[in-house]
């Protein structure tokens, strides 16, 4: 018995081990170290201000939190989406031919450089590729309303 239970031990710990995600595996692709680390700092970000509303791996809500991730709303304008982690959007929007209605509350607390890092991170994982987004990039996009 002694002798099962040793043989299964090592089993049992290979099948807990945590799984590194699609997004952690996109991540590593990224070759620029500067873009890295905006990234990295940005993935703690996001999971810690968006996380619970658009999921850490990007997906929404079903019909009440539109996703990120493929979505073709999201991809349109980073400076809408940055503009939207700041200063929050009320009304009705159309993701991916989905209709969603519920407000996104503003983070009126991220800074530039908070922002930036998000920004960075997401708009480079998912299939994205658009480097670093700087924290003068979001004070730009921050001055004027983006087209909604």
């Amino acid at each position: 018995m002694k002798g099962l239970i040793f043989l299964m031990l090592p089993v049992f710990f290979f099948a807990c081990a945590p799984k590194s995600s699609n997004e952690e595996n996109t991540l590593a692709k990224i070759s620029d170290p500067e873009v890295m680390k905006y990234a990295i700092a940005g993935k703690t970000l996001y999971e810690n201000h968006c996380g619970n509303c658009h999921q850490s791996n990007g997906e929404g809500l079903g019909n009440l939190i539109p996703p990120l991730k493929d979505s073709d709303y999201f991809k349109a304008s980073i400076h809408r989406s940055v503009w939207i982690m700041k200063y929050g959007q009320k009304g009705e929007i159309t993701v991916n031919g989905k209709i969603y209605n519920q407000e996104m509350p503003a983070s009126p607390r991220l800074t530039p450089l908070e922002i930036s890092q998000i920004s960075t991170y997401l708009y480079n994982i998912w299939g994205l590729e658009e480097g670093k987004i700087t924290s003068s990039d979001v004070e730009k996009y921050l001055k004027a309303k983006p087209e909604f």
